[in-house]
């Protein structure tokens, strides 16, 4: 699982660089907020994934995110702020956009899920299928659950923030968080039951 993200943690030195960078940006400057985007890009786009399962979707989501931040910038009262009111329109913007989307009737086949023709790796083969096939019966579970729950799951379990960074994340209390958390992780239980009946 992967560590907490640098700027999850207010204290930490990504957070105090992005309060420079975001008082930088508020007055106009476009490098400084280039600098932003380019520090955020890619746990953006990791969070947008995972809650809206679809890269062209995510990528989307990641482009409508930092349009956002660009134009709600100067409302942005307190720098020292800006991971947790960042992260809140990451989240929104992505459950947003789950929402709204229409049914997807193609499903995606990655390529490592592809069959390989090499005699010699027959074995290893195997192994990468099971592996991968327990991947895409988790994947599949996960896009049963709704927008909140996803979002949940994904904040505490891959970010790995804490019920606190949650609750300041998308805007709830805690205690609302842990519930919700043990709400989502039943549903996740009970959609990978559904996937394997």
């Amino acid at each position: 699982m992967a560590g907490t993200a640098p700027d999850a943690i207010a204290g930490r030195p990504q957070a105090r660089s992005d309060a420079a960078l975001v008082e930088r940006a508020r007055a106009g400057d476009h490098e400084a907020f280039a600098e932003l985007l380019d520090a955020h890009l890619q746990p953006t786009f990791r969070t947008a994934m995972a809650i809206l399962g679809n890269e062209a979707e995510a990528r989307d989501a990641t482009q409508a995110v930092f349009v956002l931040c660009w134009t709600r910038l100067p409302q942005l009262r307190d720098a020292d702020l800006f991971p947790a009111w960042f992260g809140r329109i990451v989240v929104n913007t992505a459950r947003q956009a789950l929402r709204g989307r229409r049914r997807r009737t193609v499903r995606e086949i990655h390529t490592s899920a592809l069959p390989t023709e090499a005699d010699g790796l027959a074995e290893r083969a195997v192994a990468h299928e099971d592996r991968t096939a327990d991947l895409d019966r988790l994947e599949r579970a996960f896009e049963r659950l709704t927008p909140d729950e996803r979002s949940i799951l994904w904040l505490h379990h891959y970010e790995e923030l804490t019920l606190d960074q949650i609750a300041d994340r998308i805007g709830i209390r805690a205690t609302t968080v842990k519930s919700r958390l043990f709400t989502a992780r039943r549903a996740l239980e009970h959609s990978l039951e559904v996937e394997d009946r």
